[in-house]
This record gives structure tokens, sequence and C-alpha cells, in this order.
């Protein structure tokens, strides 16, 4: 399949929601939430591609790496590359409303699983979409990730619940989506959390839990003490609070303080396999990646998210032979200018 064609498709399929620009940067959307935009001034979407951008790669070519290993095992998991497609969720909502929360979600799923990563299916204001995404995940055995929006205590637990049944391999809860425009235009409660908060959500499951939506080292300590599995360093895409730094810029910090007590995601402004090597590079053990999934799958279908997995693929991979890293346990910050 012709990605470009995808893209052009992707361009009349999301119905103007997103204008599948040349660099996905958030310039041409700011402020457009809902939608695919950044809140406010779109400063914070922008931060996250800028932040990435300020990192620049050391090219080696004297080393004997010719043929790198991109796997990773992950919640005891192997992961063809270290990229999970982030949960991203609300086709009539964010999406433009061509395609169903179904279709969209299987395309995304079986595209990922074909490829030898895996999904995370997420939790919109329409409640029911989180049933349809967890009925999707579980026709393919739970090989997914669920994460649930922070309501209160007892419906967060409910739906981890729902999502064991489903068979998820891994829960969590996008915290970052406290301040979500979204959400609050449905008249839908969600809020900050406390530690006890937090506490009470992990022991109610058994499989590992992924707090998202962590963007300083303080918080990513407490995450840590509360018995988290996972945290994502997120700004939920710049979609929740204007003028918010770069993931990349506080990725470091933050992976100084807890890397080996959890396992560090990272989730903002990746496009192609370089931005996957610089995240893990400053820190991150694997990435979410988010818009560009919905354009690919928007635009080619499953034959769309599986093209596109396939280039950042081929691209960490020849990003790896030229920094000289034979697996991605070499990758560190070594190779960062």
């Amino acid at each position: 399949m012709d990605y470009k064609d995808v893209l052009k498709n992707a361009k009349v399929n999301l119905n103007g929601s997103c204008r599948v620009c040349p660099v996905c940067n958030g310039k041409a959307c700011a402020g457009e939430v809902p939608g695919m935009g950044g809140k406010g001034t779109g400063e914070a979407f922008r931060a996250n591609i800028d932040a990435l951008g300020g990192y620049k790669l050391n090219m080696r070519t004297l080393h004997n790496c010719s043929n790198p290993d991109t796997s990773i095992e992950l919640f005891g998991k192997k992961m063809r590359i270290p990229v999970f497609a982030a949960p991203v969720s609300g086709t009539i909502l964010n999406m433009g409303g061509k395609f169903t929360e179904e279709e969209y979600i299987s395309w995304i799923i079986k595209g990922c699983l074909h490829r030898g990563i895996y999904p995370m299916v997420g939790d919109t204001a329409v409640d029911s979409f989180l049933i349809t995404n967890l009925q999707e995940l579980k026709k393919v055995d739970g090989n997914g990730v669920a994460i649930i929006k922070p309501w209160e205590n007892s419906d967060v637990i409910s739906k981890i619940h729902l999502a064991e049944e489903a068979g998820a391999y891994a829960v969590g809860m996008d915290i970052d989506a406290a301040g979500l425009i979204t959400l609050s235009l449905h008249g839908k409660s969600v809020g900050p959390k406390t530690i006890e908060d937090i506490k009470e959500i992990v022991e109610s499951t058994k499989l590992p839990f992924i707090l998202k939506g962590i963007m300083t080292s303080d918080e990513a300590e407490l995450a840590a003490e509360a018995g988290v599995a996972a945290i994502v360093v997120s700004n939920h895409g710049g979609r929740v609070l204007d003028q918010t730094p770069g993931v990349a810029n506080v990725l470091p910090q933050i992976a100084t303080k807890v890397k080996g007590r959890v396992k560090i995601l990272a989730d903002g402004g990746v496009r192609n396999g370089v931005d996957v090597l610089k995240m893990l590079a400053l820190g991150a053990d694997a990435v979410l990646i988010g818009r560009p999934l919905v354009s690919a799958s928007f635009g080619g279908q499953t034959d769309g998210v599986k093209a596109y997995i396939d280039n950042i693929a081929a691209d960490l991979k020849s990003a790896m032979i030229l920094t000289g890293c034979n697996s991605i346990k070499e990758v560190t910050g070594r190779i960062l200018v």
C-alpha cells in the first residue's frame, strides 16, 4: 500500500477534524478540542514536537551493528518494536464521525497485532465506546491494554473489571484527562486523584496498572510509591492544559528519579522511528503513538495501520544502525546531542 495514498484518503475521511498535515505539529488545528488539536493556543501540542526536535543524533558508523534487535519484552509480552497504539477514542466526538468506533478500533487492534505490537484502547464521554473497544479486544483474546478515565474510584474499578473480563493483559488510567473538555461538555465527572485513591485502584486488580499523565519527577515518585507498574509521561497530546512543556523536556529528570522502579512510557509528538529512538535515549522503555495511527486507520483501515507500523520499524532499525545500537538496551543518552 502506497502510504501517500493512505494519507490522501485520511484527509478526506476525517471530514476536516484533522488536516493530515505534512508535519503533524498542531499548528493548523490549534484550539480544536473537540477535534484532533491542542487546547487553547495549541502550544502544549507544539511543545511535544519542538522538544523532540531539540535533540539531534550522534551518527556513528565504526562499529559491528548491522542488524539490530528492535524488540522488547514488556508486561510479559514480546513486542517487535517498543511502540503501543495510544488509547485514542471518540470517532464521533473527535474524528469527523465518518466511521464508527467499532470500525476504527478494529482496524487499530488488527493492524497492531498483525505487526507485532499491542493496542491500548480507551474510554470516552460516550459510555458505550469503552464497551465496544473491550468487545473488539475480546475478539483477539484480550491482546491489549485498557485505559480508563479518572472517574470516581468505584466507576474506575467497575470498568477495570470489565477489562479483566475482556482478557486485557494490563489496565490503566489516563489521569491527564482530569480536565478534558470533551468530558465536561457531556457532563461527565472526572478529576485528580489522591495517592490513597491510586493505591485503592492498584489494589483492585492483579493486572499491571499503568498511570498515564505524569509530567513531573515528584509525581513520578508518588506514582511509584502508590504501586503502579508503569507510568506514561504525557500531557495528553496537549489537549488538557495549555502551556505545558514538551514530554521530551521533562522525561530525562523523571527517568533519573524512577527508572528501574517502574516502567516508563512516553507519549507526545512521536511520529517516526527516529522519534522513538530519541525517547528511548531520554529514558523511556517504550512509547505511545496516537494521532498518526488515527490517520493511518482512516486512510487505509487495517492495511494502513500495518503500513505505518512497518515504516516506523524500518526507520527505527536504520537509526539504530547509524547510531551503533545493537539492541534496545544499548540505546542510551550517548547517542544524543
